[in-house]
C-alpha cells in the first residue's frame, strides 16, 4: 500500500468528520435562517411532484441499504447464501439507484429549464449536484459491478474500512482492496459528505418537530 493510498483511506475519513461536524456546528450558530432547502414549488411543481418523490424515496432505500451493507459484518448473517445477498443487492440497489438517479435528473431538467428556479440556482447549487450526481452514478456502477465474479466484495473490503473509522482503526490495507469502482464511490461520497454543511442538502437533517406542539393559528374574520 502506497502513502497515498494510507493517506486517503486513514486520514481523510478524519478530515471528512471534521468538516462535517464543524461545518454543522458553524452553519446552525452562524446562518440558522439558511438552514433550508429554499423551496422552489412555487415557479413549478408539475415536474417538482414526480422528480422530488423518486430522487427522496429512491435514496432513501439507498441509505437504508448502505447501512445494511457498511454496518452489518457479512458474519452476522452467514444464513443468507452470498449468491443471494448480491442478487438482493443488485435488484433492490438498482432499482433504487435508477429511481433516485432518474429523480436527479428530473430536478436538474427542471432547474435548467424553468427560468425562475434557474435564476435561483446559486454556484454552491451546481456544485452541489456535480458531486451529488457523480456519488450516485458510481455507487450505481459499483452495485452493477458488485455482482461479477471476478470483482472483490465489498464487505471484505470497503466495510471492515468503514466500521474501523468509528473506533480509530481504519482498515486501510483492506480498502486498498477494493476495485477502483467502488474507491471512486468512497471518495466521491467523503468529498460531498465534506461539503454537505455548506449546501441546501442540511435540510435532511432538520424536522418540524417544533410544528406538533406549536398553538393553534387563531383566524378572525374583521
Amino acid at each position: 500500500m502506497t502513502w497515498g493510498e494510507s493517506a486517503l483511506w486513514i486520514v481523510a475519513p478524519y478530515v471528512t468528520l471534521v468538516i462535517l461536524i464543524g461545518g454543522l456546528i458553524w452553519r446552525h450558530r452562524y446562518d440558522r435562517f439558511g438552514w433550508t432547502t429554499r423551496s422552489s414549488q412555487l415557479y413549478e411543481g408539475r415536474l417538482l411532484r414526480v422528480g422530488s418523490p423518486l430522487f427522496h424515496y429512491g435514496l432513501l432505500v439507498v441509505i437504508v441499504g448502505h447501512a445494511i451493507g457498511l454496518l452489518i459484518p457479512a458474519s452476522w448473517i452467514l444464513f443468507v447464501p452470498a449468491h443471494v445477498y448480491h442478487l438482493a443487492a443488485l435488484v433492490f440497489g438498482g432499482i433504487a439507484g435508477l429511481c433516485t438517479v432518474a429523480g436527479l435528473a428530473l430536478l436538474i431538467y427542471r432547474r435548467r429549464t424553468t427560468g425562475p428556479v434557474f435564476l435561483a440556482t446559486t454556484r454552491n447549487d451546481k456544485l452541489m449536484f456535480v458531486l451529488l450526481g457523480l456519488a450516485i452514478l458510481a455507487g450505481l456502477a459499483a452495485t452493477v459491478s458488485g455482482v461479477l465474479p471476478e470483482q472483490a466484495d465489498y464487505r471484505e473490503t470497503v466495510s471492515p474500512w468503514f466500521r474501523g473509522i468509528f473506533v480509530l482503526q481504519p482498515d486501510a490495507e483492506a480498502m486498498a482492496g477494493a476495485t477502483t469502482t467502488f474507491k471512486i464511490h468512497v471518495l466521491a461520497g467523503m468529498i460531498l459528505f465534506a461539503v454537505f454543511p455548506f449546501t441546501r442538502l442540511v435540510h435532511a437533517l432538520s424536522a418540524p418537530v417544533g410544528y406538533l406542539f406549536r398553538p393553534y393559528i387563531v383566524y378572525r374574520s374583521r
